[in-house]
Parts: structure tokens; C-alpha cells; sequence
């Protein structure tokens, strides 16, 4: 072999090798096919596989990113800066297609994490016994089940006609219940949005019964016993099952104030609300993303996928971000005062403009991304005191007053009806949790039209729209698929 053969060669070999490492990179699907017969011998690979799927939720694409950010544009609180189709300019006015990249990269990856943690559950369920013995096997499988239930739950928000439309008989999701490890299984039907729920529920219940009570290292980045049941609250006020929400929230949130978790991780509101975006692991945060400048590939969202970049603007960093906050939208409510400590975590530019200053770390964007808050169980558990009663609930009562007082010691709610009730604790919600992405599900769980802002028009619950149409990459690749 002659020197110049050797030389083209070994470049070949180079470029299928780098090459190789890139689409991994690009397109992180084949990563599902690598299971090899010893991928759960030992429990160094067994913890790191655990851990790599909590890697998939929180990428850039997902729960990471642009989850967030598309449960804000579909709300009426943004207003868009760019018309930038790259940066969900079409979530925003709300007009997104089969094949838009916000439909296909959030379907792709919120399947990918299911996928991943089927493999796992599989894989776990064959040699983790063997390996790390029953009781870790099924920690470890219970964490798999309650990121497998996040993720089912986050993409029934967006591609699902909502629970309360039919009581749950609407079209759902496929329901992918084992790992996929070689071609040859796209093809299943949607199960109805009930049977998703179901799903979910039953993956909570598992996890609530095997995780730990704590963690030894983070109670914040990684699932414990009182996530799984945060969770719940949230899934059940999204079916309207408000008696369930109750039942949940009753076996951590004590009846009165302090409202401080009863067992499990002390979870409980912090003084200070700014403190919870700058000190990530406070008790205050059930369950968040960590994210870290770390040279390992994806320990970040990246630019175009983080909350800062789509939301946040500083006097110093000159330019337009994506989106600024809706002067007619939640700013000129007359509910939320001046004197309202969350105001301050909003930006003024000079210009006049207003941003949300709660996600603020400049590339590569490491603010850790909040998934559920101890904030949001105590709203929950009041919102659904009240719609169960449909009365002006004592509890209910003490609880809003907790979160408002929090920030706003002036103010206490009183509210003369249950209909005037129900408003304020949507409204205590749209304060709260502005720009963590809760205001579309908010309206989407309610059948609420969601508002015109800006030139985008408002979409009504039986309107185009309202729901996301379904992957163009799942219609083509899966023939008993539907569309929506």
C-alpha cells in the first residue's frame, strides 16, 4: 500500500468517524438503537443511563427550552419582536404547521425521552434486580416512569384536544409503552386522551410509592417522593378532577399556614421569590432542570432554545430579543400593583419595553429551568377547593393570600362570589408563574379562548389552531397515525 493510499484512508476513516459523532449530535434518535447486551451489567452504567434520561427531558427542544417557551407565546403576555419563524414566530401567531420545526423538533424529542425511558424500564425490568437489587430497581424505574409521564403529559398540552372537551374521548397520542430498539415499529393508533391520562397517573402513582422520601444529593434535580405528587396536583386540575387534586395535595400540604410540606422534603415558599431564579436548589423548587457550562455536549439548552434568549434584555446588551411583555396583557392589570415585589422581576428598557427578567444567565444560558414550584401545589390545592365546593373556601382563602402576601404583604384577597374566586386565582397564576410557560396549558385545561395579542388573533377552543396539527415526520413515518 503506498504512502498517498494510506493517507486518503486514514482520512476516510476520519470523516466516517467525525462525521459519525456529528449526526449523533444532529440527531440524537439513533441513540436509542445502541443497547447492547451489557448496557445494564453494572451499577456505574445503570445510574448513568438514570441520569442520561433526565438529560432528554431537559434538552433544548424539550422541557429545556422550548416547551417552556411555546407554553408562554400561546398565552397573550408576549409580543414579538423578531417575526423570526426559527424562533417560534408562528407558535406565537398562532399559525403552525405539520411541518413546522417548533411541531417537528418538540414531537421528535418529547417521543425520544418516552423512548429512552421505555428502553430503560425494559432493560430494568430484565437484569436491574440482578444488578443493583429489587429496591433500587425500583427507584430507578420509578424515576424512568414519572419523566415517562411528564413527558406524555407535556405533549398532550399541545397536540390533544383538551381533557374536560368530551370527558377524555378525544383523540390522544400513540401510546408507546415498550422500548424501540431496531426498525420496523412505527405503526400504532392514537389511544384516546383518557387512556394518556390514565397513563400518566398510573406512572405518578408508581413513582410516588418507590422513590425515595429524600435524595442524598439534590431533592431539587432529581425525583423524591413529594414530585411525583406536585405532579399529580398538576395533571389532575388539568382533567378537572379536582376531588383528586384535593387528595393529593392533602398528603404533603399541611391545612393551615405555614404551608410547609408535612413529610418527605420539607418543600415550602421561600421568603423572597427572586431568590428561587438565583438560588436554584431553595425548597421552594419541588422539581427544576439543572443547566451548566459544562463542555459536555447538551448540558445546556443553546442559543435559540433558552428561556434568556427568547425573553430577557439588558441595558448593556444591546440588539432586540424575541419577545417583549404585552403592555395590554398581564402589566396593565390593575390586580397586580405597583408595589408587587414580582414586578421586579421584570426589566425596563429605555425604550420603554418590558421583559422578563427571571431567566437572565448569558451564554450558554445557564438559568436552571423550573418544572414544577411548591407555589403551584398550593394554588392548585386552592383552585380546586373552590371548583369542588363551588364555594368561597376557608383554606382556599389562606392559601391564595400566602402566594399574593408573599410579594404583596398590602393586598388581601377577598373575593365576594366564587365566580369573582375562580378569576383571582387565575390571575394569582398568570402573576406568579409569568414566562414559566404555564399560562397556555392554563387556558387550554379551561377550554378559555386564548387572547389576540399584538397582530396575532385570539383562537377559540373549537377554532383551527387551538390545538397543534400533528408532525409531519409522525404522519409520514407511522400509517395509523391521524391527523388532528
Amino acid at each position: 500500500m503506498n504512502k498517498k493510499y494510506i493517507i486518503i484512508t486514514a482520512i476516510y476513516s476520519f470523516m466516517l468517524v467525525s462525521g459519525a459523532c456529528k449526526k449523533e449530535l444532529l440527531n440524537p434518535i439513533s441513540q436509542t438503537t445502541v443497547a447492547s447486551d451489557n448496557a445494564f451489567d453494572t451499577p456505574l452504567r445503570i445510574e448513568n443511563q438514570a441520569l442520561s434520561l433526565y438529560g432528554s427531558l431537559k434538552h433544548g427542544n424539550f422541557y429545556g427550552g422550548r416547551y417552556v417557551v411555546y407554553g408562554n407565546l400561546r398565552g397573550e403576555d408576549f409580543i414579538n419582536e423578531t417575526s423570526n419563524l426559527v424562533t417560534a414566530s408562528d407558535v406565537w401567531s398562532m399559525n403552525v404547521a405539520n411541518s413546522a420545526t417548533s411541531v417537528k423538533t418538540l414531537w421528535s424529542q418529547g417521543y425520544l425521552t418516552i423512548n429512552r425511558c421505555n428502553v430503560f424500564i425494559d432493560g430494568m425490568t430484565e437484569k436491574g434486580t440482578a444488578v443493583v437489587g429489587a429496591p433500587s430497581t425500583a427507584k430507578y424505574i420509578a424515576e424512568a416512569r414519572l419523566i415517562r409521564a411528564l413527558s406524555y403529559y407535556s405533549l398532550l398540552q399541545v397536540f390533544a384536544r383538551p381533557y374536560l372537551d368530551g370527558n377524555g374521548n378525544k383523540p390522544g397520542l400513540p401510546l408507546r409503552l415498550t422500548g424501540i430498539t431496531a426498525p420496523g415499529s412505527s405503526d400504532l393508533a392514537r389511544s384516546t386522551v383518557a387512556q394518556l391520562y390514565d397513563q400518566i397517573i398510573a406512572d405518578l402513582n408508581f413513582a410516588e410509592t418507590n422513590l425515595s422520601l429524600t435524595n442524598t444529593t439534590s431533592n431539587v434535580t432529581r425525583a423524591h417522593r413529594n414530585t411525583a405528587i406536585a405532579l399529580k396536583t398538576r395533571v389532575y386540575l388539568s382533567m378537572g378532577k379536582y376531588a383528586e387534586v384535593i387528595t393529593e395535595a392533602n398528603k404533603i400540604v399541611p391545612a393551615v399556614a405555614p404551608f410547609k410540606a408535612t413529610s418527605g422534603v420539607p418543600n415550602e415558599m421561600q421568603a423572597d421569590l427572586a431568590s428561587v431564579f438565583k438560588t436554584y436548589t431553595t425548597a421552594e423548587s419541588v422539581f427544576s432542570l439543572p443547566m451548566s457550562s459544562s463542555a459536555i455536549p447538551l448540558d445546556n439548552p443553546g442559543t435559540q432554545n433558552s428561556l434568556a434568549s427568547y425573553f430577557y434584555m439588558t441595558a448593556s446588551v444591546p440588539g432586540t430579543t424575541e419577545y417583549s411583555l404585552n403592555s395590554t396583557g398581564i402589566l396593565a392589570n390593575t390586580g397586580w400593583k405597583a408595589t408587587d415585589l414580582r414586578r421586579n422581576l421584570i426589566f425596563n428598557k429605555a425604550d420603554g419595553k418590558k421583559y422578563i427578567a427571571k431567566f437572565t444567565a448569558p451564554s450558554p444560558y445557564t438559568d436552571w429551568v423550573p418544572v414544577i414550584r411548591w407555589s403551584e401545589v398550593l394554588l392548585n390545592l386552592a383552585e380546586a377547593r373552590v371548583r369542588s365546593s363551588n364555594s368561597i373556601d376557608p383554606q382556599a382563602l389562606l392559601l391564595i393570600n400566602a402566594v399574593r402576601q408573599r410579594s404583596d404583604a398590602t393586598t388581601v384577597i377577598a373575593p365576594a362570589s366564587v365566580a369573582a374566586f375562580t378569576d383571582a386565582l387565575i390571575l394569582e397564576r398568570r402573576i406568579e408563574f409569568l414566562g414559566e410557560g404555564l399560562r397556555g396549558p392554563d387556558l387550554t385545561r379551561l377550554l378559555l379562548t386564548i387572547p389576540a395579542k399584538g397582530s396575532a388573533p385570539s383562537k377559540g377552543p373549537a377554532e383551527n389552531g387551538y390545538i397543534w396539527p400533528i408532525s409531519s415526520d409522525e404522519l409520514s413515518l407511522n400509517k395509523l397515525m391521524t391527523d388532528n
